[in-house]
């Protein structure tokens, strides 16, 4: 009997899940919010879903066709589908959805958040709150999508890469080896361990490139259309410096919190399968995000408001809470607010919206483990 698995989402991690997890030999339903459904009436018109072998003469991996065996646009079915619910959406959208899903889950059900960004405390204080104390579910983040990849037509898709593993940790964290061994035959690359959910969200690979390059280059970004290779034209000897500060700063946060983190190189390195000797060099000569020429357009781009966000806001309130200066953290934050008029510093990810406000550090890492 083939494993069964729900995509809540239809965005290009959704429909990249719902083809790879099919290629694997998965049953697949794939939801789309009413609204946001084209995609799943395209792949009904096609009878599934392609990945391309080629795409601007760039040539692609995993190509091929696939059916998928449900979509639909009802939650409820999405929920009754599976155990296992798989949610490839942004982070601003992590938080409506689950209200919406939290009358219809049942217990045993996972929840795996692609990305995670510390989702899995926001909605597990959602589920208390909301008067779902007693539901026995179990959240998983994983530090980012497995796949670099766009949709790029009606049902089709192009995937630029997948990196070689995907870390990932539950909350709480004593049950991240279970959830994995029930995650691991539906998924087309090994899961990994991490400490806790709060690992998950500092080991998110954006956090050190996203919102910073993206936050210096944007007079060129907006003036041009985004018309850059992002990685290659954003990524400059001076701005690498800049990244290599807040990376600096990322770790001794981690370090305050007992966490040991790994760092960006090395990380990079391991998921892309490279040798480079900076992250400079990860920059311009990935083949994965050297592919197409594809840049942000603007300050609302999610490269800024998801890990602007979701990341480097984190970031600062733990530093705050352990006594760690993050001052390139916080000036990206300060100019972030200016160019969308708002305040991250309110409006992003705070401990208050985890659920962890009034706590200390140690009696944090208690609530994760």
């Amino acid at each position: 009997m083939a494993n069964k698995v729900s995509i809540i989402g239809s965005g290009n991690a959704g429909l990249t899940a719902a083809y790879h997890f099919s290629l694997q030999g998965a049953d697949v339903c794939l939801f789309g919010a009413k609204g946001f459904d084209q995609p799943l009436a395209d792949i009904e018109s096609r009878g599934g879903i392609e990945a391309l072998s080629s795409f601007n003469d760039v040539p692609l991996t995993y190509a091929g066709f696939q059916q998928i065996d449900k979509v639909t646009r009802e939650l409820d079915q999405a929920i009754a589908y599976s155990d296992l619910l798989i949610l490839p959406v942004p982070s601003f959208a992590q938080e409506p959805l689950f209200i919406e899903m939290l009358p219809h889950l049942h217990d045993g059900q996972i929840i795996m958040l692609m990305p995670g960004n510390y989702g899995s405390l926001v909605l597990n204080r959602i589920k208390q709150e909301q008067g779902y104390g007693d539901l026995d579910i179990t959240f998983v983040d994983a530090i980012s999508i497995p796949w670099a990849t766009r949709i790029v037509g009606p049902a089709e898709i192009a995937i630029l890469g997948m990196k070689e593993f995907l870390p990932v940790a539950a909350l709480p964290a004593s049950k991240t080896q279970e959830v994995i061994a029930r995650l691991q035959p539906v998924m087309p690359l090994p899961l990994t361990v991490l400490d806790n959910v709060i690992s998950a969200g500092l080991e998110n690979i954006n956090f050190g490139g996203h919102p910073l390059l993206t936050t210096l280059n944007m007079g060129l970004l907006e003036n041009f259309d985004g018309q850059f290779n992002y990685y290659k034209d954003c990524c400059s000897i001076s701005t690498s410096k800049a990244a290599a500060v807040m990376e600096q700063e990322r770790q001794a946060v981690g370090k305050a919190l007992g966490l040991t983190l790994i760092p960006e190189l090395e990380a990079m390195n391991a998921l892309y399968a490279m040798e480079c000797e900076t992250v400079y060099e990860v920059n311009r000569t990935s083949e994965t995000h050297g592919k197409l020429n594809s840049a942000p357009n603007s300050a609302g781009n999610r490269y800024i408001t998801e890990d602007a966000a979701f990341l480097l806001v984190p970031c600062f309130e733990f530093g705050q809470l352990a006594g760690v200066a993050t001052t390139m953290v916080t000036s990206c934050l300060h100019i972030d607010n200016a160019y969308n008029d708002t305040n991250y510093f309110v409006q992003g990810r705070t401990l208050n919206k985890m659920g962890l406000s009034g706590m200390s550090v140690q009696e944090i890492m208690d609530f994760v483990a």
